[in-house]
């Protein structure tokens, strides 16, 4: 599993919005509202020069919307799945905005297995002595490989 140190700029994401408790995760349930329904936001997607989107994400943030770390053993917080976006634009009406604070973080090709990529980044972590700083965030990069990465922030930036 590939893991690796990198610098997380800050990222506006336009996405639908829902909360997680224990026993009930909305994501799916995002994804498949989003899909439906992303020609209303289309239009807003950060491209690369092939036109492709530079970043699909599963965004997630503590309750209090600090991006801190979900509660509960990771099973209560706020989920946004969505796509990135300039820092201007806006959400149309039914869309919410958020904008990732910068964080350096491990990051995890997820490579299929998002339950092994998880618990491998929350080890890499221990293992290197660092602390979870912020809520893990999840991307898929279609300009660039298409992987699903997860990223665990250890210091803001």
């Amino acid at each position: 599993m590939e893991i690796v140190t990198c610098e997380l700029p800050a990222v506006s994401i336009i996405g639908m919005e829902g909360g997680a408790k224990p026993g009930y995760n909305p994501a799916s349930a995002l994804w498949e509202k989003a899909n439906a329904r992303f020609g209303e936001v289309e239009g807003l997607a950060l491209r690369d020069e092939n036109g492709a989107p530079v970043g699909i994400w599963g965004a997630m943030s503590d309750l209090s919307r600090s991006f801190l770390p979900w509660e509960d053993g990771f099973s209560q917080g706020l989920y946004l799945a969505g796509v990135q976006a300039p820092p201007e634009a806006l959400p149309p009406e039914g869309w919410v905005k958020w904008t990732l604070p910068a964080f350096v973080c491990l990051r995890v090709r997820a490579e299929g297995d998002y339950e092994a990529a998880f618990q491998a980044g929350l080890d890499e972590l221990k293992r290197r002595g660092l602390t979870l700083a912020g809520a893990v965030q999840e991307c898929q990069r279609p300009a660039e490989d298409g992987q699903l990465y997860l990223f665990f922030p250890f210091k803001r930036l």
